[in-house]
């Protein structure tokens, strides 16, 4: 029970691993409000926000749900993302403008409007999502990868900035995750059974992570044990960026 008396807001807070960290906090005592698009896979004693991220007023009207609901914001997690599978030359600008109005000014929009009730904690957390993708490069991510660098150099910033304030601010950098993107993605190119094989094969550890390894992680980020753990980013891959060359697939 880390996270006992704390209340905790999760952005894409139903998806793959949204859904876990929301499980996860619910396990370790939090109050939660999960903050997605639609309920369609809502989480038991989970509070839903309808929130679309990009959207200013979605985001003052979700930290006043949480206010009038509970009157404090201990833990934020920055957990919504999408990518397109494009090169810059096959991006358009209205899809280029789409990936980093959710992954970075969802990230900066929902981290504003929260920073009141944070303040108001005396030990507040926030974890954004970056990517391991925001160090090297998968080919044709090219609008993601770029967004993930984008909330990499935020989170630093913002942890710089609101330390004073008793908020620490870290990123969590995951690889291969099993969730329905990284089933979309093994679609979209050919052979699922072989490729999940080779993917899985150039991992060191020989195999992918699950929303729960990550929903691990983020909650030892949002309690108190990582009190001295600010301004970092946390890459969570299975060793994968720690070989010297990587296998091409």
């Amino acid at each position: 029970m880390k996270l006992a008396g704390k209340t905790a807001l999760v952005t894409g807070g139903l998806g793959g691993i949204g859904r876990a960290i929301c499980a996860r906090f619910l396990k370790e005592g939090a109050s939660v409000f999960a903050a997605d698009l639609s309920d369609a896979n809502a989480l038991p004693d989970a509070t839903f926000i309808k929130l679309d991220v990009t959207s200013e007023h979605a985001a003052q009207a979700a930290m006043e749900t949480v206010r009038a609901q509970c009157g404090q914001l201990d833990i934020l997690v920055n957990a919504a993302g999408i990518e397109i599978e494009k090169t810059i030359e096959q991006t358009t600008l209205e899809q280029w403008n789409r990936v980093f109005a959710v992954n970075v000014t969802g990230t900066f929009l929902v981290s504003k409007y929260a920073l009141p009730l944070l303040r108001q904690s005396g030990s507040a957390s926030i974890i954004n999502f970056g990517s391991y993708d925001g160090f090297i490069a998968d080919p044709g991510l090219a609008a993601y990868c770029a967004s993930k660098g984008a909330v990499h150099a935020l989170t630093r910033a913002m942890a710089c900035d609101h330390g004073p304030e008793g908020i620490r601010v870290n990123a969590v950098c995951p690889g291969y995750i099993d969730t329905p993107m990284l089933r979309g993605f093994f679609r979209d190119h050919g052979d699922i059974d072989s490729l999940e094989a080779a993917v899985r094969d150039v991992h060191p550890t020989r195999r992918y992570g699950t929303p729960d390894d990550v929903a691990n992680l983020v909650n030892w980020l949002a309690s108190d044990e990582a009190r001295y753990a600010s301004g970092q980013l946390w890459v969570l891959d299975g060793g994968l960026t720690a070989q010297v060359q990587q296998m091409k697939l």
